[in-house]
């Protein structure tokens, strides 16, 4: 099969790429750095996906802001479905986040918007929510500087990306599901303690003060609004795994 993956440079979209190649496939990467820009309608987009199987989109943006998060998603996502409708793209999956529908955070308003426009299409899709990455811990820690790490205050279960990468894959060269699944890691972790574990492996004496991030949001993270629900898929990679491999290595 040849399955396109937006994104297929990022943090997520590279493990994507990898896997798709370990599994016999041919991967073909929408990305800037191929020269193909995603948020608008272009020529190069409609090559691209010639005699394309699946869609695998993977693409990101990083940012807090509600407004510049469902910019960013609305115009990645709506033009990825129409190019696809004009290939005639056989299965689209969508990488999303658990608890993005339960969670007023401003990221996740762009994750709610790109799951609509999917939900709305008339590809045959599938949506994948995966927990947090064992390396957003790292991403907690760089948003302070100084003797002083302010993490939030956050309950989830962190997992492995090249096993939500291998998951993503087997879906996209599946039945389409026409439903939104779950993936998450091995076990409930609280984020401040993650940071601290991080932190030691590395051999900083850094202190982690739990921040409760303001308003409905914040409520969320904390009481477990980020958590998978019963049905949910799950890797094997521990974060303290995934620590003893790479964790101290990782800046």
């Amino acid at each position: 099969m040849r399955i396109a993956v937006a994104g297929g440079t990022g943090a997520a979209g590279r493990h994507v790429v990898e896997q798709v190649r370990a599994r016999g496939h041919t991967p073909v990467v929408l990305a800037r750095s191929a020269g193909i820009d995603l948020v608008r309608p272009t020529p190069e987009l409609d090559r691209a996906l010639t005699d394309v199987d699946a869609v695998i989109d993977a693409a990101n943006v990083t940012t807090m802001s509600a407004r510049a998060s469902e910019k960013f998603f609305g115009a990645v996502t709506s033009t990825l479905l129409a190019a696809g409708e004009r290939a005639g793209i056989r299965h689209h999956v969508a990488l999303s986040i658990v608890g993005c529908d339960r969670v007023d955070y401003g990221y996740y308003a762009g994750k709610r918007l790109q799951e609509k426009l999917v939900r709305e299409s008339t590809l045959p899709w599938t949506i994948l929510r995966a927990t947090q990455f064992h390396e957003f811990t790292d991403q907690a820690l760089a948003m302070t500087s100084g003797p002083v790490a302010m993490v939030p205050t956050m309950r989830s279960q962190p997992v492995s990306t090249a096993e939500v990468a291998a998951h993503i894959v087997d879906l996209a060269v599946g039945t389409p599901l026409t439903s939104v699944v779950e993936y998450a890691g091995p076990r409930p972790e609280y984020q401040p303690d993650l940071a601290r574990r991080l932190l030691r492996a590395r051999g900083s004496k850094r202190l982690v003060l739990p921040l409760r991030l303001p308003g409905a949001g914040g409520r969320g993270m904390a009481n477990g609004g980020l958590l998978p629900g019963p049905d949910a898929a799950h890797g094997e990679e521990t974060f303290d795994q995934w620590l003893a491999r790479v964790g101290a290595s990782t800046r």
